[in-house]
């Protein structure tokens, strides 16, 4: 995770090495902590993949109904481990977000198990229909931003910026069990516009890596860069604005 500028890997990682018999020769998966205490990433150990190296990763909420019904593999964790808020799938780790109400000790054993028989299955993680109901619904972020046309030297900026969130701040954010997707940058305002996932995503630290470790990194590198924007998801945006008005209202009734 970001923080005060610097990128950094979490402390007090915690190990669990689980075999499985389920194929010819052991899996093992390794759990490690992030700095979100309601995130734990999972990773594979032996070389077997959830996805294709390089895939970009695949976020599953406990709410998408129409996506869970495309992976037998989120249908099991989000069935057999109540509790489970989201999935973000890479190509060799899994983080799973959970409810702050459950104790880990509840559902991590379950967790393991689902995800060494997804690797010694060999099976697709997703169906290919998935890809085509999760693009449709991301289109929904891109129709809230503005469409910005570049010319060559503002294409080189955005190029260049794309190239370092992928290098230089992608693999920070998956060390810690998230990932970051680059949705635009606008060369009138300087803004640039990124979605967070997975752990990062629900983290406490969260704006900390926006500003002090993403949008400090690019106004460094990048001198057109102004500002980083984060775009929510729909649920995000509409809890961000109930607790506005709890917050205003708690505000009105102390000045009675």
């Amino acid at each position: 995770m970001f923080r005060s500028g610097k990128i950094i890997s979490p402390r007090n990682n915690f190990f669990n090495l689980i075999k499985t018999t389920y194929s010819k020769r052991p899996l093992h998966v390794k759990t490690v902590s992030t700095p979100n205490e309601n995130a734990l990433k999972f990773i594979s150990t032996d070389g077997e993949l959830f996805q294709d190296r390089g895939t970009h990763s695949l976020e599953i909420k406990n709410t998408d109904d129409s996506l869970i019904e495309q992976s037998k593999f989120a249908q099991r964790l989000f069935v057999q481990c109540p509790g489970i808020e989201s999935l973000m799938i890479g190509d060799d780790f899994v983080t799973v977000n959970k409810d702050e109400m459950i104790h880990w000790n509840q559902i991590k054993p379950n967790v393991l198990e689902i995800l060494l028989q997804q690797l010694s299955s060999g099976e697709s993680i997703v169906t290919q229909k998935f890809h085509e109901i999760s693009k449709e619904s991301e289109s929904g972020y891109d129709i809230q931003l503005p469409k910005f046309e570049l010319n060559e030297d503002e294409q080189e900026v955005s190029d260049m910026i794309d190239e370092l969130i992928q290098t230089r701040i992608r693999p920070a954010i998956q060390d810690d069990g998230g990932d970051i997707q680059y949705r635009g940058y606008d060369p009138k305002t300087g803004k640039v516009y990124l979605k967070l996932q997975g752990a990062c995503k629900s983290c406490s630290s969260s704006e900390d890596t926006l500003k002090y470790g993403i949008e400090s990194m690019l106004k460094h590198y990048v001198e057109e860069v102004e500002e980083v924007i984060q775009i929510l998801d729909p649920e995000e945006q509409i809890a961000i604005k109930e607790f506005e008005k709890l917050e205003q209202r708690i505000n009105n009734s102390k000045k009675v």
